[in-house]
């Protein structure tokens, strides 16, 4: 993925897209992040991490769903993230995708911000 350029992927039901904001690359998941589609989301978020980025923000203001498989791609690449020296931030959890991290206590490891400008100005 080329760092100026904005990298798109999709399979099926979700589709994500990522871009440079300053500092942080912003990835942009719309759709269901299950099972069938959690690839998708993954290989984005680890090539930020193997290319150095230091700050991925997760946006995940499109997401409509979001099951155990797409939690895990998230832990993962927290853990890869942050033994790389980098972290994972996640912003604008709609109420369905926010009620998974509660019940799991998940969102207890990120760095959560109620918008996208919020994770972004931090």
């Amino acid at each position: 993925m080329d760092r100026g350029m904005v990298g798109n992927a999709s399979r099926g039901r979700l589709q994500v897209e990522v871009r440079r904001h300053g500092v942080s690359s912003v990835v942009s998941p719309t759709g269901e992040l299950d099972h069938h589609t959690a690839e998708v989301l993954r290989e984005p978020l680890e090539a930020c991490v193997r290319e150095g980025d230091a700050r991925v923000v997760v946006d995940c203001s499109g997401l409509d769903f979001c099951d155990s498989t797409g939690l895990n791609v998230l832990l993962g690449a927290r853990l890869k993230a942050e033994a790389a020296g980098g972290a994972i931030h996640l912003a604008a959890m709609t109420p369905v995708v926010a009620r998974v991290f509660e019940i799991t206590g998940a969102g207890a490891v990120f760095t959560l911000h109620d918008t996208l400008d919020a994770a972004l100005a931090d």
